[in-house]
């Protein structure tokens, strides 16, 4: 996995790699062995409405080591990868070493790379961009994008498109352009240890068969049930893997068995997006397997 001898206990480390792939447990190791706070860089497990579903980590390891910005936030609430930068800023400069780990390769890229400062998006616009994807899906925005932006995003990931829709709406300047406009990062990647998870795709996919079956038997429909009153699939906390599937077993709309399978087939797919971009950005860290 990795050289104990060789990591100082007092640099940051960061710890990358795709669903299912094992970081938590290594974040946990390092914790145990050499002290530290864990940091959450994933998108989706900040909320505090999925732990099963989004794979937080257990209360029992939450006991073990200092854990931070896991499920502290409200589903309904707005959550951007600026939000994450201002919270995780104090960790940089604490008493522990902060252990940060997630597979949200955008937190990863701010961190170590710095964020554009784009302004905030409007609610009503949002309101607007959701309005415009349930009628004419995602390409509706995509077809009102430059060439340039297109170039430069995941047009693959619904998220991305959306958010490069809105910013152009918002500010009247490309998305691209305010990137290029990034001001310095907040932890250069030579101040950090950072790992990155290079796993083999057949024994990842089988992981994550594993996993939702294990995340069933944990308590994922129960999770499910409780969000079902209110469910939204235009906030950010819908997006977790597994959600939308699990909701519409609970309506009746398919079998528990669909589910499964169209649960599986989303988190596959995701985590080939995910090792798409820690290949192309993080060519720089050092790669390690389970």
């Amino acid at each position: 996995m990795i050289n104990f001898d060789l990591l100082s206990p007092e640099a940051p480390v960061l710890i990358a790699g795709p669903t299912a792939s094992g970081k938590s447990a290594l974040a946990l190791e390092i914790a145990a062995r050499q002290g530290g706070v864990i940091v959450n860089a994933d998108a989706l497990q900040v909320y505090d409405n999925w732990r099963v579903l989004s794979a937080r980590p257990s209360a029992e390891d939450e006991a073990t080591a200092p854990h931070a910005l896991y499920g502290h936030v409200s589903k309904t609430a707005p959550y951007s990868t600026g939000h994450w930068l201002r919270e995780v800023a104090p960790f940089l400069s604490g008493t522990q070493r902060p252990i940060i780990v997630g597979g949200t390769g955008l937190n990863f890229t701010a961190l170590t790379a710095g964020l554009a400062e784009i302004p905030a998006t409007p609610e009503a616009l949002r309101d607007k961009a959701n309005a415009i994807v349930a009628r004419d899906g995602i390409g509706a925005l995509l077809a009102e994008l430059d060439a340039e932006t297109r170039a430069r995003i995941d047009v693959q990931n619904p998220m991305r498109v959306q958010r490069a829709w809105e910013v152009l709406a918002a500010t009247g300047k490309p998305i691209w352009q305010w990137q290029d406009e990034t001001p310095a990062p907040l932890l250069p990647r030579d101040k950090a240890a950072a790992f990155v998870f290079d796993v083999d795709k057949q024994w990842l996919n089988a992981r994550i068969a594993r996993r939702f079956d294990l995340m069933l038997s944990s308590g994922a429909l129960e999770e499910a049930e409780a969000n079902l009153p209110d469910w939204n699939p235009a906030l950010a906390s819908s997006k977790a893997i597994g959600a939308p599937e699990l909701i519409a077993y609970l309506r009746g709309e398919i079998t528990l068995d669909e589910a499964r399978e169209r649960a599986t087939i989303a988190t596959r797919q995701y985590a080939k997006r995910q090792r798409t971009w820690f290949r192309a950005r993080m060519k720089d860290w050092t790669p390690i397997a389970p």
